[in-house]
């Protein structure tokens, strides 16, 4: 037997070759039952199956003509199949495997074809036993040999292929091409880091950092506003101040605005925190409603009682009402945590910087007594 499987774009096919010899016994496969010879168990579109050669069978259709004369192959299905079956068929035909083109005319496929289930079994009458013998006048032999080609094709997923489709080529199997991750946030991050070509310095806390005015416009509309915008002091300078942000703030977004990615806020614990907290004023001083929202969610997982009146004042002021309304919650969840809240140096900010968000716990919590 020589197998080989062919995969297609609807299709599994597998192609096997048997050898018969003059007194019509298939050499090197296993027995099957007395009088049939079986192939090794293959595997197509995911099942398991056997073909079977019985060289002396009875033709239903044809009984009357000579029972016990065919030349008979039969595929079956020995794995287990859920719903509706596997739509496979099953061809045989003579051939000549030196010459193919030296076969006759006459010489056919005889094809068998079916909804297959566990145990289930398809026939192909290939060819009386009395033509094969005259077949050696017409050069079918070679060797004192039959040589039989089977091909097993079985549906992948039937209701893919459109009607009318089944005797139509099928597509070719689409070539696998392994594609490269993108790269173009490390490309840019090393482009940060190397420098080159940086044509703008901004100057934060005394510190001098270099960048290209191109990268941060495409990012930010108010980057694109202060380096090509009407911000004249800052559209024609090569050198910006910027003295209302620490400078590893300042680095953290420019990383970003390169990379989109935060290394900072992957960590755990307080200084990831309020790094988030500073990210967050700065992200929305600069149009980066992304990093804004990487830094509401880190904040979020981190509201305790020493932190939940400093980032309510943060989400007040900087519009986040998702983070708001989780600080409020956190606050008005038990009568005790105002009492714990209003003793922490957040809160005196809080007091300070956004007195109106006191009066709003005052009323809900008039409106939960209620």
């Amino acid at each position: 037997m020589l197998p080989a499987s062919v995969s297609l774009t609807y299709e599994a096919r597998c192609v096997q070759m048997f050898k018969i010899d003059g007194s019509y016994t298939a050499t090197n496969k296993e027995k099957e039952k007395p009088g049939a010879t079986a192939s090794r168990v293959c595997a197509v579109g995911g099942h398991d199956w056997r073909i079977e050669f019985h060289p002396k069978a009875s033709n239903p259709v044809n009984f009357c003509s000579g029972g016990g004369d065919w030349i008979m192959f039969r595929v079956r299905l020995i794995s287990k199949v859920s719903g509706d079956g596997v739509a496979a068929s099953f061809s045989c035909r003579l051939v000549d495997p030196i010459i193919p083109s030296s076969l006759p005319e006459e010489t056919k496929t005889t094809i068998a074809s079916s909804m297959f289930h566990e145990n289930y079994s398809r026939d192909v009458f290939l060819v009386r036993r009395r033509e094969l013998e005259a077949s050696r006048r017409r050069n079918h032999q070679r060797d004192d040999c039959i040589f039989v080609q089977c091909v097993l094709t079985v549906l992948l997923d039937p209701k893919d292929v459109t009607p009318g489709s089944a005797t139509a080529a099928p597509a070719p199997a689409k070539a696998s091409v392994t594609v490269p991750s993108a790269d173009l946030h490390r490309d840019l991050g090393e482009l940060l880091q190397s420098q080159a070509g940086a044509d703008v310095t901004f100057v934060v806390a005394s510190e001098p950092v270099a960048a290209h005015r191109c990268v941060l416009a495409a990012r930010s509309p108010v980057f694109m506003a202060e380096l090509f915008g009407g911000m004249k002091e800052n559209a024609s300078s090569a050198r910006v101040e910027i003295s209302d942000m620490e400078v590893e703030v300042f680095k953290a977004l420019l990383h970003f605005v390169y990379t989109d990615t935060v290394p900072e806020l992957e960590q755990k614990g307080e200084q990831a925190t309020v790094m988030a907290q500073h990210l967050l004023e700065a992200a929305d001083r600069y149009g980066l409603e992304r990093l804004k929202r990487i830094c509401v969610e880190k904040v979020s997982e981190d509201v305790s009682v020493d932190t939940v009146a400093t980032t309510l004042a943060l989400a007040e002021q900087h519009g986040c009402s998702e983070l708001k309304s989780r600080c409020m919650k956190f606050i008005l969840h038990a009568p005790e945590n105002l009492q714990v809240v209003a003793a922490t140096e957040g809160f005196k900010h809080l007091e300070a910087s956004c007195p109106s968000v006191l009066t709003e716990l005052l009323m809900l919590m008039a409106e939960g007594t209620k």
